[in-house]
């Protein structure tokens, strides 16, 4: 297995309109470049992964390098690197491409075997013309090719070409078209859009699905009191077969609901001996590993925790961060809000705490 992914990010984006670096943006839930690096690694079929970028950053598993000025410069500086390190194919793709699917991956490498170039495209809808000088020419749609990424290729073949162009080119096929050399070229992708413009973040249809939460507890003397994780200093703690945690409780619930699997009783009954005082970051974390694995991102997340005291303002950043590491989501789009009950019932005698969440996730191919 001697194939390498690159994947460039090192653009500036010009045309996205944006102060932020348009492969940096939040996509999906995270940053756009992060979702070809996890496809890259899910695939299992690289020996090494190559991200070539002019920021600063590091990833498990994945070599970074400073890209150059123009998108051919920071392809040829990936291909100089692997140099001396036994890559026989490489695939080389953009940043700006989050959307192409592992079956793709493997459609190309088979491909590859017979053949030294290998290009997945798709045909255009659209009634197509061409401009020669001062004459518009009508175009048969059916031939016309509109590439994609990721390409792959076999490494010497490629690092030669690029060694000796002149000229930069907008990919690296084209290096391949003006040496007069064979190209495979396979079906891509209709989803494989390429991120261009702000629009483009909204094109490709996703499911959306929505869940709801609530969980209370009393108040014991002795225990220690933790929400969302983070351990708050009280007069006492939440009772409870776990820790307590309503936060968290109320947050499984709002997930399970959202993936139509039953409730936290049915994951964690309060009869089995062995969740005795289990922590609840534990319980929720087979939950967000299977958000991840299936393909769902959380959209927002909007809380109510419902006390006398604690004061939630006191401690609303520490509780949001807490969650954005457990739930490995942009804080930002996690809101907390503290609500009373006029000092009315056990609530409001400070015996019980109790907390509503919902929360939207979305799925993607």
């Amino acid at each position: 297995m001697n194939n390498c992914f690159i994947l460039l990010a090192a653009g500036k984006g010009k045309r996205f309109n944006s102060k932020e670096k348009k492969q940096f943006i939040y996509y999906r839930n995270k940053p756009l470049f992060m979702h070809s690096v996890e496809k890259a690694k899910k695939s299992k079929l690289f020996k090494k992964i190559l991200l070539v970028t002019n920021n600063q950053i590091k990833i498990p598993n994945v070599d970074v390098i400073r890209g150059g000025k123009e998108r051919s410069d920071s392809s040829f500086k990936g291909l100089k690197y692997l140099l001396n390190k036994k890559i026989k194919n490489v695939f080389i793709h953009d940043a700006a491409r989050p959307n192409f699917s592992i079956n793709l991956l493997k459609k190309l490498k088979k491909n590859l075997k017979n053949n030294k170039a290998v290009v997945p495209y798709i045909n255009t809808n659209n009634s197509t013309k061409y401009k020669y000088k001062n004459k518009i020419i009508n175009l048969k749609r059916e031939r016309v090719y509109l590439t994609q990424t990721p390409q792959c290729f076999d490494f010497k073949t490629l690092y030669n070409l690029a060694k000796n162009s002149k000229n930069s080119v907008t990919d690296e096929s084209s290096l391949f078209l003006k040496n007069n050399k064979k190209i495979k070229f396979i079906k891509g992708e209709e989803e494989n859009i390429k991120i261009t413009k702000k629009i483009d973040l909204y094109k490709n249809e996703i499911k959306t699905f929505y869940g709801i939460g609530f969980d209370i507890h009393k108040l014991v003397k002795n225990k220690n009191l933790y929400l969302a994780g983070v351990k708050i200093p009280f007069h006492s703690g939440l009772e409870g077969h776990s820790d307590g945690d309503v936060i968290l409780h109320c947050i499984i619930d709002a997930l399970l609901g959202a993936l139509r699997k039953k409730d936290i009783g049915s994951l964690y009954p309060s009869n089995k001996s062995k969740f005795k005082n289990i922590r609840s970051p534990k319980m929720l974390r087979p939950l967000i590993n299977n958000l991840k694995n299936n393909n769902y991102y959380i959209n927002n997340l909007d809380i109510n925790l419902i006390c006398e005291r604690p004061k939630v303002s006191k401690y609303r950043d520490k509780i949001i961060n807490s969650l954005s590491k457990l739930m490995n989501i942009n804080k930002n789009i996690i809101n907390l809000k503290g609500k009373t009950v006029e000092k009315l019932g056990l609530i409001g005698k400070e015996n019980a705490i109790a907390c509503e969440a919902i929360i939207s996730i979305s799925k993607y191919e």
